[in-house]
């Protein structure tokens, strides 16, 4: 719903005290300004908190029961899950060569390798990436250099990497592989590695959701070692990272670390991100994301819960499309959780940040079942969550219900609000042609007080006389303001959902490719400009400061168009939308009783202040 307001919208006076044309134009742009410095600063400088560091908590003498392959440590008591009798020493265990298994359901296909016991890919079936492939939560570049996700992390380098180096044995239980090692969900893969003292399992538990649950355990010489599952390296669109695509994204995938401490949401940039910090607080969840997919750990105990953020960084051009261009740094987040028992037991949800599946994902409450918080907060429409929400679902129903498409559905809406606001922009019509019946008034009282300095303190006088005038005449200065705010208001909500709906990534629309990317041929940036440049063309302007309308007729839809250059081609479609829709209706306006008697207003002003030749640009009608 954006409009340019109409500049007869404001006091027409020719400046000076309070409700003259000059101040209250002033006002007007500038709280366009603010809004729209707030609108285009907010995302790269608005920081959440981070949450507070904490020495390690002391390790729990009741570690949570292991399932029947997992051995509880010594001298630890054992659950009702737990095997009766005392463990035995395990056998040395290992792999002769590295193989590879296979796990799929409807949603993904998880490629596992027995070296490391790690996931090598980890495809989601029903998104793609630039290429049309589906889309690998793996990065293979970072996850080179870096570490793959479901693999250990320790204290000790020396035994973190051989934790990850090692063979392990695989076993699988619930399913039976097909003779090209395709296992079919739901079922369990189990990785057991024994060697020089240390005895390793790892199970890894699938269902037909997008939910995995984890189990490990590291035992050294009989004595549980403090071993964190991890994801190490980011996930989700990171194709700017790999050295041999020919498609280079137009901006960087930002990341974020998420959390749920304490029943409170909340998620930190990957830039303010501390690398290697280790904090033990009762952790419901904590995630990396990027702006369409995230990979969430919900502890299975989290008042035992060990949280270990990872932060590192490959070096990039600082121009995608020129890879001689200098480079810079580029986060890689990831993220490690375990038990301070030593056991640790865990759901990682790895998949996109759609609304229904995030909220049908709970974390382990304080009763110990899965009726905790949701993940659906890691979907960050921002303070102005109470709009962009119900915005994005009233979208996704037009989109269900008929629409079945995305920016038909931005048209739509448009065109809905604009004529819901019709009133308040009629009622604005009527305040602003009141206020250029009673200029004559106005400039009178101003003439009276001309000669007075600016400091003068009868110039308060003049001030009560003028608000007494718009008073007695029925005028609210500000009333013909506020229509303009709202489409303004609507625009950081309509950013955040086309940002961070997973639906609107790849959607596309007549020559749009994705409406979440900007518009690649220009064509909605430069409709935006010139449209805007019309609106303003045939609007009325009785004797405006030629500087104030320049910058009206010019400047602001040179500024509009140029920032909606760099953002969502979506939020361009939302803005060319209702420029086209404000056009027709100053068309209507000027042709309606209201806007011939405007005009004429506007015309005689023009010539009494301007002369027979005025130098700025008169509205048509």
């Amino acid at each position: 719903m954006p409009e340019v307001h109409n500049p007869n919208l404001q006091s027409q006076g020719s400046g000076g005290g309070a409700g003259g044309a000059g101040g209250d134009f002033r006002s007007t742009m500038a709280i366009m300004l603010v809004v729209l410095a707030a609108f285009l600063g907010y995302q790269y400088f608005f920081a959440k908190p981070k949450p507070a560091e904490q020495p390690p908590a002391a390790t729990q003498t009741q570690p949570a029961a292991p399932s029947a392959q997992v051995a509880p440590a010594p001298g630890q008591k054992t659950s009702a899950a737990a095997p009766a009798h005392p463990v035995k020493a395990t056998p040395e265990i290992s792999a002769s060569q590295e193989s590879e298994l296979t796990v799929e359901n409807e949603l993904y296909m998880i490629v596992l390798t027995n070296r490391g016991a790690l996931v090598k890919h980890w495809i989601l079936k029903k998104y793609f990436d630039s290429s049309g492939k589906p889309l690998d939560l793996v990065q293979p570049e970072a996850a080179a250099r870096f570490g793959s996700p479901i693999s250990l992390f320790t204290y000790e380098p020396v035994l973190t990497s051989q934790l990850n180096q090692a063979l392990y044995q695989s076993t699988a239980t619930g399913a039976h592989p097909t003779p090209v090692g395709l296992i079919v969900a739901p079922a369990s893969v189990t990785f057991h590695y024994a060697a020089n003292g240390l005895d390793v399992v790892k199970i890894l538990h699938f269902d037909s959701s997008y939910v995995v649950t984890v189990e490990t355990q590291v035992l050294r010489d009989g004595q549980p070692v403090r071993a964190l599952v991890e994801w190490p390296a980011g996930l989700g669109d990171m194709e700017e990272f790999a050295q041999s695509s020919m498609i280079h994204s137009q901006t960087r995938t930002p990341s974020y670390f998420a959390w749920s401490l304490d029943g409170k949401e909340s998620s930190q940039l990957a830039a303010k991100v501390s690398g290697n910090n280790t904090i033990d607080e009762p952790y419901q969840y904590a995630a990396i994301t990027d702006l369409y997919f995230a990979a969430a750990f919900l502890p299975a105990n989290p008042d035992r819960t060990t949280v270990v953020t990872l932060h590192n960084a490959i070096d990039l051009p600082s121009n995608p499309s020129d890879p001689n261009s200098k480079k810079t740094p580029d986060d890689v987040l990831g993220l490690a959780i375990g038990d301070t028992s030593g056991y640790t037991k865990l759901r990682i949800f790895a998949g996109p940040k759609a609304t229904d599946v995030l909220s049908s994902i709970h974390s382990i409450g304080a009763d110990g079942k899965a009726d905790g918080p949701s993940l659906e907060p890691l979907i960050e429409f921002g303070m102005w969550s109470f709009i962009a929400k119900p915005l994005y679902l009233l979208l996704r129903w037009m989109v269900k219900h008929g629409i079945n498409n995305w920016g038909w559905a931005i048209i739509i809406s448009t065109v809905v609000f604009n004529l819901l606001l019709l009133p308040t922009r009629i009622s604005a019509m009527k305040s602003s042609l009141k206020t250029m019946r009673i200029q004559p008034k106005v400039d009178a009282i101003k003439n009276r007080y001309k000669s007075l300095k600016m400091n003068d303190p009868k110039r308060g006088e003049m001030n009560t006389e003028m608000m007494a005038l718009y008073k007695a005449e029925g005028v609210n200065m500000y009333g013909s303001c506020l229509p303009m705010l709202v489409p303004l208001i609507l625009l950081w909500p309509y950013f955040r959902v086309l940002q961070y709906a997973v639906e609107l990534r790849q959607a596309h629309w007549m020559w749009l490719p994705d409406l979440s990317q900007p518009d690649p041929t220009y064509i909605l940036p430069i409709l935006i400009i010139i449209s805007m440049f019309f609106t303003q063309y045939i609007t009325p302007s009785p004797g405006m400061d030629p500087a104030q309308r320049r910058m009206m007729a010019f400047i602001m839809p040179i500024f509009f168009g140029f920032m909606l250059l760099h953002y969502a081609s979506g939020l361009a479609l939302y803005w060319c939308t209702g420029n086209v829709i404000m056009l027709a209706m100053q068309i209507g306006i000027n042709r309606s009783h209201w806007g011939k008697e405007m005009h004429e207003i506007a015309a005689r002003r023009s010539a009494k202040k301007l002369g027979a030749n005025p130098k700025t640009i008169q509205g048509r009608r």
